[in-house]
Order: structure tokens, then C-alpha cells, then sequence
């Protein structure tokens, strides 16, 4: 088969990582790198590599002609940029959010559709084997569940750079919410019918519209509850910034990271998607209502880095090309979620609890 030729388009963290995975991989083959900056250069020196470098997006498509394009840039050009590649007959692997808007979303969904080609977004934490055996073990633990999770980063130096620039078009809440969100939503396999959120501006480095803090609450239509925080910030705590538990009437099910979530690590790109281990309790009881069943403690084996996992994800892209995957389910979930943190971003700057229709 000939070589798929990729435009990358972003060359920050995750420009990068996605590049790697292309650079690495024989069925792909990069033909040119897009970014305003100077980080693309700097890629092309981490590559060893001499691959065209372009500041314009538009003009790196018409000159490049590529079969695919990786749009890892802010989340405010990712509409128009997946909707340039699709009407050029490109497919397309984006990072999340699919847009900046829940409507937007649609619409670069339905050209997809339209011109039949595949869209591919960046929910990492989906290919992480880990994170594949904690949603297994939870939906083992009855219902309602009980979702616990954040992700709070004590930014600095070039990330607090990096979360500023985000800030400019999405919150912390829209921005990082949606992983955690299509976590719970795959967890208990049921449909978000109301949240409610709150959240604070705690830096005028900050839009006035926009906040660095905030967390959320959703209601499942089968009574499951979740809560997820995400703060970013020079300010952030590094207490308790790495909790990752779920509860059901059967026990409960946590992630103890305990490098990953270890002093000085929340703002470490690889810790936020590390397990370590799986703690499983079980809330089985006797006559004197003491536990009968010991604790289990699943050690994970396979636990990839942030690189592996971007290449895992480029792995399933190849797969969903190749094989011609049906990709309506994965872009519904992609829009759900998104649906679901805006309402979340509602909710924090209107004040009230927001139905999801």
C-alpha cells in the first residue's frame, strides 16, 4: 500500500507526540508540519528530521496534497481546520474538543459523513489499557455509581503559557472535563441528564468571561452521579489533585497512582493519564458486618507513556482508514460529551442547575 502522507498541524505537547507516532510508523508518512511558532522547527530537531516546515494552514494543504491531516492546534481553529481538510478530501484526526462549539461539533461531524471521510478525536485515555480495566471493573460494581475525579495542574513556566492561550476560547471545565466525562458516561452506560457547576476566575491573567477553576456535578438517567474538578495555575494546590474513584452499591474501584500523583507531579503531561495500580474493595459484609473479601490490588503491567499512548491512538486512525471503521458511534460520544462540559460551562456562569436535552 502506499504511504498515507499526514500534514501535522500544531507542533506544542501533543503535535508533537502525534508526530513522533507518524514519524515511527511505516504506513504513514509526514509531508509537512504547520505551526505559527518556532516549535516546529524544534520538531523537525527532535526528529533528526527535515520535513517541510509552513506558517500558513492553507497553503501548506494546497502544496502538500496530503491524505490525512493531525489538527493538534487551540481548540478555537479546530472547527475551521477540520472543515478546510474535510472539503479536501482529507481524514482527519483532531485533538479534543472537536470544536469550540457543541454546533460546530455537528457540523464538522455531518461533512465527515458527508464526504465519507474518517474523523478520528484525540480521547487518549480511551486507548490506555488501564483506564480500559478501570471502566470494566466499575461497571462490576452495580448501580448507581458514585464517579470521583479531577485533575488539577499547578502550571508554570511554558504549561502556564500554554493553559492562558487555551483560556482565551475554552475553560478548564470544557477544555480537559471531556475525557473524564465520555470516562463516566462509558462507566455506567447511561444518559447525563442535568449537571451543575461552579467555578472561579483566580488570576486577572484570565479572560473576565472565562474562569481557572471550576468543577461540576452530573445526574445519569439511571441515578449515577459524578463529580470532576480541573483547576490550572501557578496558585493550584498539589493536594489531592489526582483522584480517580468510583463507588457502586458492590464496592468501590480507585486508582492509586502513587508516582504519578506524588509531589510536584501535577503539572507532569505523563502523570495524568498514569494508574499504577487498581485498587478493588468489596463491600460484601457478614453477620457482624465485617468484610469477607480482602481487598484486591491490580498491578498494571502495561502502562504506556504520553508518546506511546499518542501512537496507540494513531495506530486506531490507521485501523479506522484501512479498515473503513464506522466511526458514528465515536463521534456521537465525542459530541455528548462536549454537550455535556458546555452545559457544565453554562451552569457555572449562569448559576443554575441546566438540563441536557
Amino acid at each position: 500500500m502506499n504511504k498515507i502522507k499526514v500534514l501535522v498541524v500544531g507542533a506544542g505537547n501533543m503535535g508533537a507526540s502525534h508526530a513522533k507516532a507518524y514519524h515511527v510508523l511505516p504506513e504513514f508518512e509526514i509531508c509537512g508540519i504547520v505551526s505559527r511558532g518556532e516549535s516546529k522547527v524544534r520538531l523537525n530537531e527532535k526528529l533528526e528530521a527535515n520535513y517541510p516546515l509552513f506558517e500558513d494552514y492553507t497553503e501548506a494543504l494546497k502544496i502538500t496534497q496530503p491524505d490525512a491531516v493531525c489538527i493538534s492546534t487551540y481548540p478555537d481553529t479546530h472547527e475551521a481546520y477540520a472543515i478546510e481538510a474535510l472539503e479536501s478530501s482529507c481524514d482527519v484526526f483532531i485533538e479534543k474538543p472537536l470544536a469550540d462549539t457543541v454546533e460546530g461539533a455537528e457540523r464538522v461531524a455531518a461533512l465527515a459523513k458527508e464526504k465519507g471521510r474518517k474523523l478520528v478525536v484525540g480521547y487518549i485515555l480511551r486507548v490506555h489499557p488501564s483506564w480500559e480495566k478501570f471502566v470494566e471493573v466499575s461497571r462490576t460494581m452495580g448501580k448507581p455509581l458514585v464517579m470521583r475525579m479531577n485533575l488539577n495542574q499547578q502550571s508554570h513556566g511554558y504549561m502556564w503559557n500554554v493553559h492562558k492561550n487555551l483560556m482565551k476560547s475554552l475553560s478548564p471545565i470544557v477544555d480537559c472535563a471531556v475525557h473524564y466525562i465520555d470516562i463516566m458516561c462509558l462507566m455506567t452506560q447511561a444518559k447525563p441528564i442535568k449537571v451543575s457547576a461552579i467555578g472561579t476566575r483566580l488570576t486577572d491573567e484570565v479572560p473576565e468571561w472565562n474562569y481557572n477553576y471550576g468543577q461540576l456535578q452530573i445526574h445519569f438517567d439511571d441515578g449515577s452521579i459524578g463529580w470532576y474538578e480541573a483547576g490550572w495555575g501557578p496558585m493550584m494546590s498539589q493536594t489531592a489533585f489526582f483522584v480517580k474513584d468510583v463507588i457502586g452499591p458492590k464496592g468501590c474501584v480507585s486508582i492509586v497512582a502513587k508516582n504519578a500523583s506524588a509531589e510536584g507531579k501535577s503539572d507532569d503531561v505523563d502523570s495524568h493519564t498514569k494508574t499504577e495500580s487498581i485498587r478493588v474493595h468489596y463491600a460484601d459484609i457478614d453477620a457482624n458486618n465485617e468484610f469477607v473479601k480482602e481487598d484486591e490490588w491490580i498491578e498494571m503491567k502495561d502502562e504506556p507513556d504520553h508518546d506511546e499512548l499518542c501512537k496507540r491512538e494513531q495506530l486506531y486512525f490507521l485501523r479506522a482508514i484501512q479498515e473503513n471503521l464506522d466511526l458514528t458511534d465515536h463521534w456521537n460520544d465525542a459530541i455528548n460529551s462536549l454537550k455535556v462540559a458546555f452545559a457544565c460551562d453554562k451552569s457555572v456562569k449562569t448559576g443554575e442547575m441546566v438540563e441536557i436535552s
